[in-house]
């Protein structure tokens, strides 16, 4: 007979009361009380294995690296030589005095466009002329939310200065029996909203057509049938008429069909047979 002591037991086990043990109390008229830890009561040897205290699993890290801070904000942005930038003070303003502090502006200036970027206050721009490259910094970078904000202002800025100098495309993919887009001139279903508007018709399956327009600054183009081409300065308007195309046909995981966004992949599934 081999005994075991419940009081090493995790602290739900505590609570329970095996069947076998009520039944040992009860032979030997023995009393448990609640507010003690389980006394030491006789095991069977085969019984043991089942009561055998194992260590939790613990969760395995998918890295063994420390954790680092990926320091975008900190990283120099190369400027091209054919594009400009220049820092905007924000106007004084009349009347009564607040904490809020104006935003700065940085006006992007390339042979493709315009496009500006709005400076938090605590985030400072610097330019080397002699090396062409633009830093970013902040007034105390152990602050949380300005490190986010360090991070999160120059990726805007690339994205621009990348923008207006060599502009942003976004490819799709039509994928599916019969699918076809096509970039028109006028629409029956859609009023336009600025002259010369273009847009996207797109034939994806449904029993009627569906016509997008085209956002000002982006070009749309159609080299195939079943791709469009979508260029502009600003990636984030670039990027969001994609995903408004997309949506209308979500990329499937069973036959593989949909508005596939640049190099957009899928999962095929097994087929459900019944």
């Amino acid at each position: 007979m081999i005994a075991i002591d419940f009081a090493k037991l995790p602290i739900a086990a505590k609570h329970l009361r095996p069947p076998f043990i009520m039944a040992a109390a009860k032979c030997k008229r023995l009393r448990l009380p609640n507010h003690l830890p389980w006394i030491v009561s006789p095991l069977l040897d085969f019984l043991v294995p089942a009561f055998q205290i194992h260590p939790l699993p613990t969760s395995r890290p998918f890295s063994h690296s420390a954790a680092q801070a990926s320091r975008v904000g900190a990283a120099a942005i190369a400027v091209p030589p054919d594009v400009n930038l220049r820092l905007l003070e924000p106007p004084k303003r009349r009347g009564p005095v607040t904490r809020v502090q104006p935003p700065k502006t940085i006006e992007v200036e390339g042979p493709l466009g315009k496009a500006s970027v709005q400076l938090p206050p605590f985030v400072s721009y610097a330019i080397n002329e002699a090396t062409r490259k633009a830093t970013l910094s902040v007034v105390d970078h152990k602050a949380r939310d300005q490190r986010e904000m360090w991070g999160t202002t120059r990726s805007y800025l690339a994205n621009h200065i990348l923008g207006v100098s060599e502009g942003h495309t976004a490819i799709l993919r039509l994928v599916g029996v019969g699918y076809r887009a096509t970039v028109e001139p006028t629409a029956t279903t859609v009023k336009p909203e600025y002259p010369g508007q273009q847009f996207v018709v797109l034939k994806v399956g449904y029993a009627h057509t569906i016509e997008l327009g085209v956002p000002k600054g982006v070009k749309a183009s159609t080299p195939l049938p079943t791709r469009i081409s979508l260029e502009g300065v600003d990636k984030e308007e670039v990027m969001s008429f994609a995903a408004k195309i997309r949506r209308w046909r979500v990329p499937e995981p069973y036959k593989g069909k949909g508005i596939f966004v640049n190099g957009e992949t899928i999962k095929l599934k097994a087929k459900k047979i019944k």
